[in-house]
C-alpha cells in the first residue's frame, strides 16, 4: 500500500487554542492508527509544524482524513500538503 507524508502548519497560540478540540483530535488519530492507516503523527518541538506518515489507498483518502480532523476544521492546522513517499529504508 502506498505511503504518504503530510506536513502542515499550526496557528498562533496553538497550544491554548487546541484545548477544546484535543480529545476529539486524539480519538480520531487513535482510530486511524488502529485501522493501520496512520503510521505516526506529531508536532515539531517548537509547535509550529505537524508531520505525519500515512499508509493509505490514495492521496485523496489522506486529504479526507486531514480535513475531517477537528484541528483542521477549527483552524488549529492552517495549511498542509500531502506527498506520496517512497520508503527506501
Amino acid at each position: 500500500m502506498p505511503k504518504y507524508v503530510m506536513w502542515g502548519s499550526y496557528c498562533e497560540n496553538a497550544l491554548e487554542k487546541r484545548t477544546p478540540y484535543r480529545q476529539d483530535h486524539l480519538a480520531g488519530l487513535t482510530a486511524q492508527k488502529e485501522k493501520g492507516i496512520l503510521v505516526t503523527l506529531g508536532p515539531t518541538k517548537d509547535n509550529t509544524q505537524v508531520f505525519g506518515i500515512y499508509e493509505a489507498e490514495t492521496e485523496a483518502q489522506v486529504k479526507e482524513l486531514v480535513e475531517s480532523d477537528p484541528y483542521w476544521q477549527n483552524k488549529i492546522w492552517t495549511e498542509y500538503q500531502v506527498k506520496e513517499w517512497i520508503q527506501v529504508f
